[in-house]
């Protein structure tokens, strides 16, 4: 049997993956948690073989998450299920130590495939994920090389500059003529692309990479 716990800030996706898992055999949902805090509070107390987990979630990312999981527990199988497609973050999942990479409009075949092969002790990356990381790469930039991260895009930049002169979110909404929300969006989304716990975090990664300038 193996026992995988669930982790997803949304209730709609933990509900949908134990559908998903419910009658499959030798396959057993054992918990699930609405954030990286509860996962590490949660997971000692039950066994677990696999952890599906997802990245984008507030305060600890699921790529903090992950490095703590397998740092109390080494011997867990980690599969990340993400709607990111972006290389280098996929990159940075796998190098925290996950052994899988799915997608979150993947199949029932394909879950369950990823949960058996990471399990059996091979890696997991659904068809897309093993196309993007390939094409990565074949076409390695330099950019790739100087940084690990994902690049932003256009609007977190500007936002990532206000947040460097220390604006506050109503500020940079003000002035990028956006809503208070949007902001509070794009900060996490940097937040996960750069693996950084909070704000302070974001600001140093920032600007030892230089990512406001890229």
């Amino acid at each position: 049997m193996i026992h995988v716990f669930i982790v997803d800030d949304h209730k709609m996706v933990i509900e949908g993956m134990q559908l998903l898992l419910k009658d499959e055999p030798g396959i057993k949902v054992v918990g699930t948690a609405l954030s990286g805090e509860a996962a590490l509070q949660l997971i000692p107390t039950v066994k677990t073989d696999v952890v599906l987990l997802d990245i984008n979630m507030p305060e600890m990312n699921g790529i903090e998450t992950c490095k703590h999981l397998l740092k109390e527990f080494p011997n867990l199988k980690v599969i990340a299920i993400s709607m990111h497609k972006e290389s280098s973050l996929i990159k940075l999942m796998l190098s925290s130590g996950a052994k899988g990479y799915v997608l979150k409009n993947a199949g029932q075949e394909e879950v369950i495939d990823a949960i058996k092969i990471v399990h059996g002790g091979a890696m997991y990356l659904d068809d897309t994920v093993n196309a993007i990381v390939v094409n990565s790469v074949a076409n390695g930039s330099k950019q790739r090389v100087e940084s690990p991260f994902p690049t932003l895009s256009k609007r977190e930049k500007e936002i990532l500059l206000l947040i460097l002169e220390e604006c506050t979110t109503q500020e940079i909404a003000d002035t990028l003529f956006i809503s208070f929300g949007t902001v509070e969006t794009h900060r996490r989304n940097m937040l996960i692309k750069t693996g950084a716990r909070n704000t302070a975090g974001l600001v140093r990664i920032a600007l030892e990479y230089e990512l406001h300038k890229k």
